[in-house]
C-alpha cells in the first residue's frame, strides 16, 4: 500500500508537468489546428534561460534565497520562452497557413531541429548541473508502521521542488481556464478556433490571437521546463525532446484541442508511467525494469490512436464537403 501510495504522488507530479506542456499543443490545435513539434524545444529554452539567469543573480549575489532565484530564473525564462514561440508562429508556421497540412509539420519539424542546435551552440553540449534552490530534504506525508515486530515503518514523501510542482501547475491550469472562459482574449480565442474568418468580420485580428495562443503556451512549457530542471537538477539541449513527445500523447489521450482533455491526459499518463515504473519488474519478473518506463507513454499513444482516436474529452467531427 505504501509503494502504491507513493507512486501515485510522484505520477501526480509527472503528469502535472506533462498537462502544462500538453496544454500548447492542445491550444494552438484548437485554434489553428497545427501540430506545433517544436513546443517541447520551448521546454528546453525555459530550463536552459533559467539555468543562465540564477548562475548569473547567484554569482552577483549568492545569499539570496532559494525560492528568490527560481522565481527569478521563471521570470526570466517566461518571456523569453514567449519570444521564441511568437517567432516561430510568425517565421515558420503562419506563412505556410494555407498550404497543405504536410508543410506546416515538415516546418515544425525542422524548427525542433534548428533550436536544438541553437541551444547545443549556446549552451554547449554537456549536461548541465542545474543550481538547487530548494531543499532536497523530503516532506513526510504519511508513515505505515509494520506489524512485523522490529520492522521499519515506512514513509510516504514528497520534495519541496515536487510540492511546488503539483501547486504550480494548479494555479496555472485554473489561471487558464478563467482566462478561456471568462476574458475577452479567451471569447476570442474560442470565437478564432471556430471560424477565423467570420472572427475577423466581428473586429477580431485573427493573426493576433493566434500569435497570442503561441506565447500563453509558451508561458506554462517555460514554467514547465525550470520545473523539470529544478526537480531532476540537470538540463541539456537535448532534454525537450521527450517529455515533448509525451505532452502530445497526453493531449491526444484527453482529447487534443480541449484543454480540459489535456490537463486530464496529463494527469492519466503520468500515473500510468509512475505506476508502470513501480510495478514493471514484478509484472514482467524482472525482465523489464524501471528504465523502460517510457514505453507505456507510447503504448498508450498507440491504444488511444486504434480505440478513440478523437481522446477521451474530444468530440467525433467530420469533415465539411
Amino acid at each position: 500500500m505504501d509503494t502504491l501510495i507513493q507512486q501515485i504522488i510522484n505520477g501526480l507530479v509527472l503528469g502535472s508537468i506533462y498537462a502544462l506542456v500538453a496544454l500548447g499543443y492542445t491550444m494552438v490545435y484548437g485554434v489553428l489546428g497545427l501540430i506545433n513539434f517544436a513546443h517541447g524545444e520551448v521546454v528546453m529554452v525555459g530550463a536552459m534561460v533559467a539555468f543562465s539567469a540564477i548562475s548569473a543573480i547567484a554569482g552577483v549575489n549568492p545569499d539570496l534565497p532559494g525560492w528568490l532565484l527560481l522565481s527569478l530564473g521563471m521570470v526570466a525564462a517566461i518571456p523569453v520562452c514567449m519570444a521564441v514561440s511568437f517567432t516561430v508562429e510568425k517565421v515558420a508556421y503562419r506563412p505556410l497557413r494555407t498550404a497543405p497540412r504536410l508543410a506546416p509539420l515538415i516546418s515544425a519539424i525542422g524548427v525542433s531541429i534548428t533550436l536544438q542546435t541553437l541551444a547545443m551552440i549556446i549552451w554547449g553540449r554537456n549536461y548541465l548541473i542545474f543550481p538547487t534552490t530548494l531543499s532536497q530534504d523530503p516532506i513526510t506525508l504519511f508513515t505505515f508502521h509494520n506489524a512485523v515486530a522490529d520492522a521499519p515503518a515506512r514513509t510516504i514523501s514528497l520534495t519541496p521542488v515536487q510540492l511546488t510542482i503539483v501547486v504550480l501547475s494548479s494555479l496555472l491550469m485554473v489561471g487558464l481556464t478563467t482566462l478561456v472562459n471568462r476574458t475577452k482574449l479567451g471569447k476570442a480565442m474560442r470565437a478564432t478556433a471556430e471560424n477565423p474568418a467570420i472572427a475577423s468580420l466581428m473586429g477580431i485580428n485573427p493573426n493576433a490571437i493566434i500569435s497570442a495562443t503561441f506565447m500563453i503556451g509558451a508561458a506554462l512549457a517555460g514554467v514547465a521546463g525550470v520545473m523539470v530542471a529544478a526537480n531532476y537538477s540537470v538540463a541539456h539541449f537535448y532534454m525537450g525532446f521527450l517529455p515533448g513527445l509525451k505532452a502530445f500523447t497526453a493531449a491526444v489521450l484527453g482529447g487534443i484541442g480541449n484543454i480540459y482533455g489535456a490537463m486530464l491526459g496529463g494527469l492519466l499518463l503520468g500515473l500510468v508511467e509512475s505506476l508502470g515504473a513501480g510495478y514493471l519488474g514484478q509484472l514482467t519478473g524482472g525482465f523489464l525494469g524501471s528504465n523502460y518506463q517510457d514505453i507505456f507513454a507510447f503504448a498508450v499513444l498507440i491504444l488511444v490512436l486504434t480505440v478513440r482516436p478523437s481522446g477521451l474529452l474530444g468530440e467525433k467531427v467530420s469533415d465539411r464537403a
